[in-house]
């Protein structure tokens, strides 16, 4: 599935609209320049869960909670994770046994990473102008 947006505002709504198909064990993972809107997309995803405060990039904390009423959204950024053996050591396959959905910025820096999770959908972000984002998603296996 290809998506064309021409701001914020409209990627945002974009995710939320895409969320609809998610389900508690599913993980998404990004790729896409810095600024591509990583981030304005897991606004859109936590937004259909009702979580429409506090998403913010995760660069510093490595994985921000958005705990929701019924499906949580657990938010990483491994810009600067580069191995299995970094995501053991910041619990990052625990999240998988808390029941919620996992977003992931930077997936491209753990080679196949894809390969080694169930119930993943590929989000590829990619700037085609000043605010407009060309967004092609995928479900890994279809």
């Amino acid at each position: 599935m290809k998506i064309t947006t021409n701001s914020v505002d409209e990627t945002i709504a974009a995710a939320e609209e895409f969320a609809s198909q998610l389900k508690i064990g599913d993980t998404i993972l990004y790729t896409g320049e810095m600024g591509a809107g990583k981030t304005h997309f897991t606004k859109g995803i936590a937004k259909r869960f009702g979580i429409e405060r506090g998403v913010s990039s995760p660069t510093f904390a490595l994985v921000n909670e958005y705990i929701g009423t019924e499906v949580s959204v657990f938010h990483f950024d491994l810009f600067r994770i580069t191995t299995y053996d970094d995501l053991y050591a910041i619990g990052f396959f625990d999240y998988f046994d808390r029941g919620g959905i996992l977003a992931v910025e930077w997936s491209e820096n753990i080679t196949n990473l894809a390969d080694y999770l169930e119930n993943v959908w590929l989000v590829d972000i990619s700037k085609t102008g000043e605010n407009s984002r060309e967004i092609t998603i995928t479900r890994k296996g279809a």
